[in-house]
């Protein structure tokens, strides 16, 4: 750095120099370059406080003084003109970004509906085109409705307060139905016979909240009671509702399971041809022979009507058909979820 000779007259011209800029900047950028020219180490004012190591010792006090003051009255009016500027640029900023909240908005964006209520209409217009009929039932279900009419013993696990929610007063049997069988067994007490009915809704487990299990979450199932019916019937419908719903390719396969209202049980995989990743078998839901202790409970004679039923999720439904890693998406609320289903009225 080039030293300067330190005089009143080259330290008031370093001075004024520097005002002047300082004055004629209007906004940030245009002070920052101020700020290199006139306060960085090339400055004037930095040659002049870098000329006092060469000035005579009597009197580097009195020039000394003479720069420090100018260096303080240039910093100043900085400080001042870049407080004034960021505050017209903050005014500015939010005067931009202000909304009127009264007003109409100047633009809309197309809602959805959410998957899986239209799954669930989608799925029962599948059995609504077989003849069937959609039923519904309280949530708020009688013990004797979600447990003892489809032959859940006392001790069974299901009626367990870690996996059922009980409303208080506990003496009055009231629970938050834990499937849709509820409405099955309430149209088998109020239909006449023969009956083909399915029952989508809500059902609730105290289940926690992870990627794959909700403690509200909905269900499908389907009753069907009639003459003659056979394992040979319920497999035929099962592979036409998932031919229906995973393409012409789709099959099921049944794999021997327990359930204490049917008897002979059966877990349902579905072959899923065009998954992600590659075809796979997934497991769908359960089904199987309505149990004789069952239709004895609504009043029908099991040697003259036989049945099936079977019931799988919606959620698991549409998580494995659009392949979804984690069910919290469906219950989050956030729009962009639905809308990537398209706008269905």
């Amino acid at each position: 750095m080039s030293e300067l000779l330190i005089t009143e007259d080259s330290v008031a011209q370093a001075v004024d120099a520097a005002l002047a800029a300082i004055a004629a900047a209007d906004d940030s950028a245009s002070l920052k370059a101020v700020r290199s020219a006139h306060l960085g180490e090339g400055s004037p004012l930095a040659k002049l406080n870098a000329s006092l190591r060469s000035v005579p010792n009597d009197q580097k006090a009195a020039l000394g003084k003479l720069v420090g003051q100018a260096r303080g009255r240039v910093n100043q009016a900085f400080t001042e003109q870049e407080s004034e500027i960021s505050a017209a640029e903050e005014t500015e900023k939010l005067a931009a970004e202000a909304v009127d909240v009264t007003a109409l908005p100047s633009r809309w964006t197309a809602g959805a509906r959410h998957p899986l209520p239209l799954l669930m209409e989608r799925m029962s217009d599948i059995f609504v085109g077989m003849g069937w009929e959609v039923a519904e039932g309280p949530e708020l279900e009688n013990e004797w409705f979600n447990f003892d009419a489809l032959n859940f013993d006392e001790d069974h696990p299901a009626r367990a307060m870690q996996d059922t929610f009980f409303v208080e007063p506990l003496d009055s049997h009231l629970v938050m139905r834990t499937h849709t069988s509820p409405v099955q067994v309430r149209s088998l007490l109020g239909r006449e016979l023969p009956l083909y009915v399915v029952a989508p809704g809500r059902t609730f487990r105290t289940d926690e909240l992870d990627a794959t299990h909700t403690p509200v979450f909905n269900q499908i199932e389907g009753i069907a009671v009639d003459k003659g019916l056979t394992m040979a019937h319920l497999r035929g419908t099962l592979e036409h509702l998932a031919r229906a719903m995973f393409g012409a390719e789709a099959k099921i396969r049944l794999r021997p399971n327990y359930f204490p209202f049917t008897e002979p049980s059966a877990e349902m995989d579905v072959w899923q041809p065009n998954a992600k990743g590659g075809a796979r078998w997934v497991e769908w839901g359960g089904c199987g022979m309505v149990n004789r202790n069952v239709l004895r409970a609504a009043g029908i004679d099991p040697e003259v009507y036989q049945g099936f039923a079977f019931g799988m999720g919606i959620e698991r439904t549409l998580q494995f058909r659009n392949d979804m890693n984690d069910m919290r998406d469906m219950v989050e609320g956030d729009v962009r979820f639905s809308q990537q289903f398209g706008m269905v009225v």
